[in-house]
């Protein structure tokens, strides 16, 4: 008869087993990350040279009743390694996430486990700290190799019944020194923030459109998509244009990366002022201006 020891060492055994079988399933899907990136990309060259963009883009979006999903593939003109270099740090991703016309003020901080990024999101115009939202996202590199990156940022609470906030990129160097890059954006909403959705799409958001062309105008030019997937539309460019202006203005040296940012992204965002424009060229100056400043400042 198996004696207690014996089934205690056989379930010691087992545990381990499981333990390694998790973690080389882990080790193996980061292993075909790249690959399975690269697969994408070459399926996606009709679509990407064909881009509406003006550049190698394609932006998608879908939206169930709990749930809008917004993503881009992209080609870009930078070293695989400046992308790693830029990317692969939490404060970096405040210096991305501040362009975004709603962000009011970004901050990482490193606790014991691990690191978050404190954002305040609000108005399109200057604002208080203490009369705007807070979201909280845990910065989480799930792969960092020679040639592949994967970064998550998630919350689980936003504004006006909104919740489990998703920004997921990847990156996988090609060569003649360009990176394929994905981004998506995504959140859940409940009851109340659908409806507080409505209100904002039947009365100030009521003009506003995203990229996805839906259909033909009596005067022949494009319909583009509105509604819930408008938005996440927009927003998903907002940080794609905002990473990409960043990583140009790593280039530059370090005392004029600022300036350089701001005027990157706003320059970005106005080739696409059906969808993006919001205010002129000084006063997003001015108001980014101060709150990177603000941000500076101890708590």
């Amino acid at each position: 008869m198996p004696t207690r020891k014996s089934d205690l060492s056989r379930c010691l055994r087992y545990l381990l087993l499981f333990v390694w079988i998790g973690i080389s399933s882990t080790s193996m899907a980061w292993a075909d990350a790249p690959a399975s990136l690269r697969e994408k990309y070459a399926s996606l060259g009709d679509r990407l040279q064909q881009s509406p963009f003006r550049r190698p883009l394609i932006l998608d979006s879908t939206e169930t009743q709990e749930r809008v999903h917004g993503e881009i593939h992209a080609v870009i003109d930078y070293p695989f390694d400046l992308v790693k270099a830029g990317l692969n740090s939490p404060g970096h991703w405040c210096d991305v996430m501040i362009l975004h016309i709603n962000t009011k003020y970004c901050r990482a901080v490193a606790g014991p486990s691990g690191t978050t990024l404190r954002v305040h999101i609000g108005r399109k115009t200057p604002q208080e700290l203490a009369d705007s939202e807070r979201l909280d996202f845990v910065y989480h590199v799930v792969a960092a190799t020679p040639d592949y990156l994967e970064i998550t940022l998630n919350a689980e609470q936003g504004p006006l019944g909104t919740s489990d906030y998703r920004i997921r990129m990847k990156a996988v160097a090609l060569p003649n020194a360009r990176t394929f890059f994905y981004l998506s954006y995504s959140y859940a909403t409940d009851l109340s923030g659908r409806l507080a959705m409505e209100v904002y799409l039947a009365t100030i958001g009521s003009d506003k459109v995203g990229f996805t062309v839906v259909g033909t105008l009596a005067n022949g030019q494009p319909e583009f998509i509105g509604g819930t997937r408008g938005v996440v539309e927009r927003n998903t460019m907002r940080y794609y244009l905002a990473i990409d202006s960043f990583l140009e203005a790593e280039r530059a040296a370090p005392a004029a990366r600022l300036e350089r940012r701001l005027q990157n992204w706003f320059t970005a965002v106005e080739k696409y002022p059906r969808q993006l424009h919001e205010m002129e060229r000084t006063p997003y100056l001015e108001m980014k201006r101060a709150e990177v400043a603000r941000q500076q400042t101890p708590d």
